[in-house]
C-alpha cells in the first residue's frame, strides 16, 4: 500500500518551508519532497556574484528574520542559502531530499497520488511549491545562431571565466540581464546588450532603500488583479553594496547597447529600432518613482532629507544612443550568448484538470478547483510579493488555514 500523509509539499525552497512552518504551528501532519537539496535553485541556478536584491532586513520568513550586523547591506547568494537552511533546521522541517516528484493524479478513492520514480505516496492535500523560475524562456532566434556560438540561459550562467574567450551578447532587460552584463564587465569581457523596456528606480533615495519605500508605501501588497497592463518589476541589483541600475551608464562603461532582438539569420542578429524608446521609458519610470516617494513623504509627514543627486539625475535629459538594425556576430567578436528572458513553469507532471485551454493555472490564491490541490510561491499568485522570500509566508498561512478547514 502507498504511504499516506495528510499533506505533501512538493519543493524544499522558501515556499515549501514556509508552508511547513504554518502547518506545524497548526499540528498538521505533512512532509516536504525535495528533488535535490534545500534551496537548490539558490545553490545551483544562480551566478556566482549574485547578491540578495533587497536590503538584508527584508530577508525574512515566517518566524525568522535576518539577525545579522548589516541590515542595510545586501548579502551574497551563499548567505541566502544558509538563511534558508537554518530556517529548515530550526523548524525541524520534515524534508526528504533527493526525491523528485514525477507524477500527480487523483485516485479512484479520491486521494491525491504522488509518484516519485518507483515510489508512490498518497495525500489528502498536495501543495506544489516548486517556484516560479523553472523553465528558462528561449526565443526562436536561439535555434538560428551559428553552431560555433556558445549559448547559456541565465540560470546556467555562473561567471565570465566559464564562457569561451571573446565577446558576449546578453539578451533580456530584466534584473538578471542587467546584473549579468555588469558581471561580464567586471570580468573584462566585451559586451553587447539587447534590451527592451525596463523600469529604472533609485537604489537609495531620501534616506531609505527603494525596497523599504516600496514595501512601506504598500506597492508590494497590491493584489495581482489590480496591477495595470505592462507593469514591469524594478531593475535592481544588490551587487557591490547595491547601486542604482542605470542602463545608460553601461554605455559609458563600454557596453554596446542594442534594441530588442528581432531574429538571427546567416550569422547576423537583427534588431528592432526601439533602443532609445526603451531608455526614455526607463527615464520616465525613474522620475515617476521619485514623485511617488516624494508624495508619500509629504502625505505621511515623514522627516526625510532631500536627495539632490537623484533629483538632478531625474532632470538630466538622456542623450540619444546610436541604433543599428543588425550586427554581424563574427565581425563583432561575439562567441557567447546569454539568454535572460525570464522563465515559465512546467506542470506537465500534474495529471489533474487545473489549467485552462491556454495552459494557465486556474486557481484562487493558490487554491484550485481540484479538492486538496494547491500552489504556492508563483509570481503574483495573489500579490506582487507572492513569489518573494519575504512575501511568500502570507500565502502559505492562507493555504494552511484552508487545509485545517478541509480537515
Amino acid at each position: 500500500m502507498a504511504e499516506f500523509i495528510e499533506t505533501i509539499i512538493v519543493g524544499g525552497g522558501q515556499a515549501g518551508l514556509s508552508m511547513s512552518h504554518h502547518l506545524a504551528q497548526r499540528g498538521r501532519e505533512h512532509v516536504i519532497l525535495e528533488r535535490a537539496r534545500i534551496a537548490e535553485r539558490w545553490r545551483s541556478e544562480r551566478w556566482d556574484s549574485l547578491h540578495f536584491q533587497f536590503p538584508n532586513r527584508m530577508m525574512r520568513l515566517p518566524g525568522q528574520a535576518y539577525a545579522g550586523s548589516d541590515p542595510d547591506g545586501f548579502t551574497h547568494r551563499d548567505d541566502v542559502v544558509r538563511f534558508i537552511v537554518d530556517y529548515a533546521v530550526r523548524n525541524a522541517a520534515p524534508v526528504r531530499c533527493g526525491v523528485e516528484v514525477t507524477g500527480l493524479r487523483r485516485t479512484d478513492s479520491g486521494r491525491l497520488r504522488v509518484e516519485a520514480g518507483p515510489s508512490t505516496m498518497e495525500a489528502a492535500n498536495v501543495v506544489v511549491a516548486t517556484g516560479p523560475y523553472q523553465v528558462p524562456k528561449l526565443p526562436p532566434a536561439a535555434a538560428a545562431l551559428p553552431r560555433g556560438i556558445h549559448q547559456v540561459t541565465a540560470n546556467r550562467y555562473t561567471n565570465p571565466a566559464e564562457l569561451p574567450p571573446g565577446g558576449v551578447l546578453v539578451v533580456g532587460s530584466g534584473a538578471s540581464g542587467f546584473q549579468i552584463v555588469e558581471d561580464l564587465l567586471h570580468g573584462g569581457r566585451r559586451v553587447h546588450y539587447a534590451l527592451r523596456g525596463h523600469r529604472r528606480v533609485p537604489r537609495h533615495y531620501r534616506g531609505r532603500d527603494f525596497g523599504i519605500w516600496n514595501e512601506e508605501m504598500g506597492f508590494t501588497n497590491r493584489v495581482a488583479s489590480t496591477i495595470p497592463p505592462g507593469f514591469r518589476p524594478p531593475l535592481i541589483t544588490g551587487h557591490r553594496g547595491g547601486h542604482t541600475a542605470n542602463v545608460r551608464d553601461l554605455a559609458q562603461r563600454g557596453v554596446t547597447l542594442l534594441g530588442s532582438l528581432r531574429g538571427v539569420e546567416d550569422g547576423q542578429a537583427f534588431l528592432n529600432a526601439d533602443l532609445n524608446a526603451s531608455l526614455e521609458r526607463g527615464d520616465a519610470e525613474f522620475r515617476t518613482t521619485l514623485r511617488e516617494i516624494d508624495a508619500y513623504i509629504e502625505d505621511e509627514r515623514i522627516e526625510a532629507p532631500r536627495d539632490e543627486a537623484a533629483e538632478a539625475e531625474a532632470r538630466r535629459p538622456g542623450e540619444r544612443v546610436a541604433e543599428t538594425e543588425a550586427i554581424d556576430l563574427a565581425a563583432a567578436g561575439i562567441t557567447s550568448v546569454v539568454w535572460a528572458l525570464g522563465y515559465g513553469v512546467d506542470f506537465a507532471w500534474i495529471d489533474c484538470p487545473v489549467r485552462d485551454d491556454r495552459g494557465a493555472l486556474i486557481h484562487d490564491r493558490g487554491i484550485t478547483r481540484e479538492p486538496g490541490l494547491m500552489f504556492l510561491g508563483l509570481a503574483r499568485m495573489h500579490k506582487i510579493k507572492s513569489a518573494f522570500l519575504w512575501g511568500v509566508g502570507e500565502d502559505a498561512e492562507h493555504l494552511a488555514e484552508h487545509i485545517v478547514g478541509r480537515a
